[in-house]
């Protein structure tokens, strides 16, 4: 067998070899720019460049990590680092260079993930007929998510006019939205959907779920997590009732923990801790850094432990479990999911007690204190019988263990036909993978014949 066929996903169409050629021939022209332009000097460039970002990154951590001068004095350290590494490259006349270099190397990454991207449709979720159509279609409401957006894009009226009945979430009075949603499918509504945020439309999504029927997601909410990874238009929610009148059904995985339904993720430790501080809500940056140097040097919260299947995390300062695993186009590999239908939970669990630690976290997933796993059941213990967790954004305290598992399919969710669409998933680069993918050696070993 060839190395090309060993590899997955290596064949390679023609777009994607010249996309890894051009990528390759990037990345030797960065490193020639610095060569013939720095010399020798370039050695002490990277130098520079290397001991520039580890400062900084044990600076940010000092800063977290710490209160009083010290917390004042690194974050001076890591505004003022890279100003310094900036100024020694103008003196030297190689900022330019250092520039340049860099430009090509990003471009270089760029072509680079382009070209192990593959095949776009293995990033969509399959899509299925809308059928049969919904004869009484029922949606809930919050006007008061997402800064009123229920108003200012008047849902209400809109979805009325398309046959749906609207139930609006009102007054002082606190409203059990599963409750309201399984009233109206005991009076026959064949189609459930929310207006609201991840929180709402984890709850609701779980009675939908529960009756087998489909589910309508609105971006009506803050952020909209859920909705991005959905691929719905978040800057107009009312783009997404076009599920009622022209739309198709994906089958959606959903995230159980202790019996409740999650949409997009559960978050245990320093985050969750953050969070359920009354303090919080009112003034969330000052709150969160007056708890982080306790949380980060285990001076508060509880103590965790997580096992799945044969492998156990302990003592994670921050722990998220992912209905799907999260993409790698970060540190720690948090950014959104192409797909809701692998079947798995993602998990992350990160523990950063010291500088060095928090150095380490350069190596990315690779770093000592990164665990990154998938699993279809995670059990979370602690030397607590109560622990925070944040649950789709909401702060919740729960009896440990707690246990978090999938249910594939278990969700039919209806989206536009027209829609934004999923953003394809950035591939993490693999220099060798590229170089075969690019042919080069099949070029050599066709010369040497």
């Amino acid at each position: 067998m060839s190395v090309e066929a060993a590899v997955p996903g290596s064949q390679s169409t023609g777009k994607s070899r010249w996309l890894a050629r051009l990528s390759l021939a990037l990345a030797g022209l960065a490193v020639v720019i610095l060569v013939i332009f720095a010399g020798l000097a370039s050695l002490a460039m990277l130098a520079v460049a290397v001991a520039a970002a580890v400062v900084s990154l044990a600076a940010a951590y000092v800063f977290l990590a710490r209160r009083g001068v010290l917390r004042w004095l690194a974050l001076a350290v890591f505004v003022l680092v890279p100003i310094a590494v900036i100024v020694v490259y103008a003196f030297r006349n190689l900022l330019w260079v250092a520039i340049t270099a860099a430009a090509a190397w990003l471009l270089a990454g760029t072509t680079a993930r382009l070209a192990l991207a593959g095949n776009q449709e293995d990033w969509r979720m399959p899509e299925h007929p809308a059928q049969p159509p919904a004869r009484r279609p029922y949606l809930i409401m919050n006007p008061k998510s997402g800064d009123g957006k229920v108003g200012k894009f008047d849902l209400k009226r809109k979805a009325e006019a398309l046959g749906a009945e609207v139930f609006l979430l009102g007054g002082p009075e606190h409203v059990d939205v599963a409750a309201v949603a399984r009233k109206a499918v005991t009076e026959g509504a064949d189609l459930l959907g929310v207006a609201g945020g991840d929180g709402t439309q984890a709850l609701v999504a779980g009675i939908a779920a529960e009756h087998g029927i489909p589910f309508v997601v609105i971006s009506a909410g803050t952020r909209n997590h859920f909705a991005l990874d959905l691929g719905l238009n978040r800057e107009n929610p009312s783009a997404c009732l076009g599920a009622l009148s022209d739309g198709v059904e994906l089958r959606v995985d959903l995230g159980r923990i202790n019996g409740q339904v999650f949409v997009n993720n559960a978050s245990f430790g320093a985050y969750a801790e953050v969070v359920e501080t009354p303090a919080y809500r009112d003034d969330k940056l000052n709150t969160t850094l007056n708890l982080l140097p306790d949380l980060l040097q285990g001076q508060r919260g509880v103590r965790l432990s997580a096992r799945a299947d044969d492998t156990e995390i302990r003592s994670p300062q921050a722990l998220l479990v992912a209905n799907n695993p999260y993409g790698t186009g970060d540190i720690a590999g948090l950014s959104r999911r192409a797909r809701l239908d692998a079947g798995v939970l993602g998990v992350i669990g990160v523990k950063v007690r010291n500088v060095q630690q928090a150095i380490d976290l350069l190596r990315g997933r690779r770093a000592v204190g990164v665990r990154v796993l998938c699993t279809k059941k995670i059990e979370i213990t602690a030397d607590a019988p109560q622990i925070p967790v944040g649950v789709d954004g909401e702060a919740l305290s729960m009896s440990t263990p707690v246990v978090c598992t999938i249910s594939p399919g278990a969700l039919r969710v209806w989206v536009p036909r027209d829609r934004p669409g999923v953003v394809p998933p950035k591939p993490p680069i693999n220099w060798a993978r590229l170089w075969h993918l690019a042919g080069i050696h099949r070029k050599r070993a066709e010369v040497a014949a």
